[in-house]
């Protein structure tokens, strides 16, 4: 008789704790793709789950130090724990340990204080969706993104201040610029340049994939088990998986927006 097998809870891409030697501040750790799993087999691991952590810290927190090495993710999760951070009292203190891309860049900009090592990298660009139907339905789901991409828009922008203009930032976000520290520094996007560290940035292939402009030294290595011109069985999993969630979660979201 063969066993049945054991499913496992997905990682959570943040842990939270309180500082070892100050009782008034918390350490926010929020590492890997940023990705929402709802399923009643795993229990909750998403921007909710992350609120009831966040709200377990206390009153008494009044410094957290946010470190965040990130290829990004759903663009949905993102933006809410971006508004959890912007309303918490405590002063954040943003540590890029090696890159924010994509929506992890955007939850960066929650925090008053954004510190970024030399070697590290901070990516920004347009959100980016599936669609299929007629003229009509397509032309509405580029709508739908540019309202969506505007909420991240006005998050760097009010980081920024007069160093970056909507002109500049709307042509950064076409072209998915990916900013060394003296860069986003430049930009108002980086308030401290630190020394450089060794920390790697975080991978994932699937993710990766779908970004067209990633530096060489942080470019994924390709599968080796996968054939010259296509892709591993794994890989090929992993993209479903993706692109799953992000459908599931463009649904949730814009039926918020029809309804609310």
């Amino acid at each position: 008789m063969s066993k049945a097998k054991t499913k496992t809870a997905p990682n959570k891409f943040w842990e939270m704790k309180m500082s070892a030697n100050d009782p008034s501040s918390a350490d926010i750790f929020i590492y890997g793709e940023i990705t929402r799993y709802a399923w009643e087999e795993y229990g909750e691991v998403s921007s909710k789950s992350f609120k009831n952590e966040l709200d377990k810290l206390g009153d008494e927190v009044e410094t957290i130090h946010l470190y965040i090495n990130s290829p990004g993710g759903s663009v949905f999760e993102g933006i809410a724990i971006h508004n959890m951070l912007v309303r918490h009292k405590a002063r954040i203190i943003a540590h890029i340990d090696a890159l924010a891309a994509s929506i992890a860049s955007v939850i960066a900009m929650a925090a008053d204080e954004i510190r970024m090592p030399k070697n590290s990298m901070m990516m920004i660009h347009n959100p980016w969706t599936f669609a299929i139907g007629n003229a009509t339905e397509l032309r509405k789901a580029a709508d739908d993104l540019d309202r969506i991409g505007q909420s991240a828009i006005q998050s760097y922008l009010q980081k920024a201040g007069e160093k970056l203009d909507d002109e500049t930032l709307k042509n950064l976000l076409d072209a998915e610029t990916w900013l060394s520290a003296d860069e986003a520094l430049g930009y108002g996007l980086c308030d401290v340049v630190e020394e450089a560290n060794q920390m790697a940035a975080s991978i994932s292939e699937a993710l990766f994939a779908e970004y067209r402009n990633v530096p060489a030294a942080i470019a994924c290595k390709t599968d080796p088990a996968a054939p010259e011109n296509g892709m591993s069985e794994e890989y090929r999993l992993e993209v479903a998986r993706h692109v799953s969630l992000e459908i599931q979660n463009l649904h949730s979201y814009l039926g918020g927006i029809i309804n609310g």
